[in-house]
């Protein structure tokens, strides 16, 4: 008789079909529900590293107010200090002022120092009355129309040459120097003019009227002047003038009067008679044209 081998129920016999398909799904349930609690853990983690940031940022802000706020407080107790020291000093400062100002007027010290001053004041008028009158002085040696040019002619002093120039680029001679017509500004009432004076020539910009323009040439010590006394379209009208002596003719007419003392005085006193004086240099009579 064959034995019988024992046969061992399978894993389908010993759990059903319907068994095993809800045992899957609550298998799946349980580990989405364990990724989802770790992943929340998570973000709840995260959330409190960044509560904790923005907690001490706050704190640290709300340090800087409380400073700021400890600054302005202090400021505006030092304001109101301030404010209340300057009003008792100027309550406290006016009998003083007082006061010393009647001791400074009682004290002779603060006599002669006004005597002083008064005397300084006074020797400040006398030299602006003393500039006042050397400005008319200079002014008026100074011709702006063609009566008081004659007027200062007839003083014999200088040389005198009146004309009228046109912006031609020529040079026109006017007594010892000659001149010519750059440029003449209406508007500002100047001109721009070149001279030439012993062969060489001058450049003279923006020369006003009435404003003498002064030069000196080689045989004169005192200068040549040039005064413009109206200004139109390309054209201009003034005066040159110069010393009426040269600086030889002066030098000649002064060793001349000093010799002649000389020799009279010498003449008695040697045997030998006296030697002809120097003949004086006859001078040619001032121009007055």
């Amino acid at each position: 008789m064959p034995e019988e081998t024992p046969s061992h129920p399978s894993f389908a016999t010993r759990f059903p079909a319907t068994v095993a398909a809800p045992l899957a799904a609550l298998l799946v349930v349980v580990a989405a529900a364990g990724a989802y609690a770790f992943h929340e853990r998570n973000v709840a983690k995260q959330l409190a590293e960044q509560n904790s940031v923005v907690t001490s940022t706050l704190n640290a802000t709300r340090d800087q107010m409380s400073a700021l706020t400890a600054r302005l407080d202090a400021m505006s107790a030092e304001r109101a200090a301030e404010k209340s020291a300057s009003s008792h000093s100027i309550i406290y400062r006016k009998p003083l002022t007082a006061a010393s100002t009647r001791h400074r007027i009682d004290d002779p010290r603060w006599k002669k120092v006004q005597g002083q001053l008064d005397d300084q004041a006074k020797q400040i008028d006398s030299t602006r009355q003393d500039l006042s009158s050397t400005r008319t002085e200079l002014q008026g040696s100074i011709a702006t129309t063609h009566d008081e040019l004659v007027m200062l002619e007839k003083k014999g002093e200088r040389s005198y040459y009146e004309f009228d120039l046109d912006k031609t680029g020529q040079f026109q001679r006017e007594g010892p120097v000659g001149v010519r017509l750059r440029k003449a500004n209406t508007k500002h009432e100047y001109a721009d003019l070149e001279l030439l004076v012993d062969d060489f020539k001058l450049s003279k910009k923006h020369v006003n009227v009435y404003e003498p323009v002064a030069f000196y040439s080689a045989d004169r010590k005192l200068p040549v002047e040039l005064v413009i006394n109206s200004i139109s379209k390309n054209h201009i009208h003034g005066y040159v003038s110069e010393p009426k002596y040269k600086g030889a003719e002066l030098e000649a007419m002064a060793n001349s009067s000093a010799s002649n003392p000389a020799n009279s005085a010498s003449g008695p006193q040697t045997a030998s008679p006296a030697k002809p004086s120097p003949v004086r240099q006859r001078l040619e009579p001032p121009n007055m044209n």
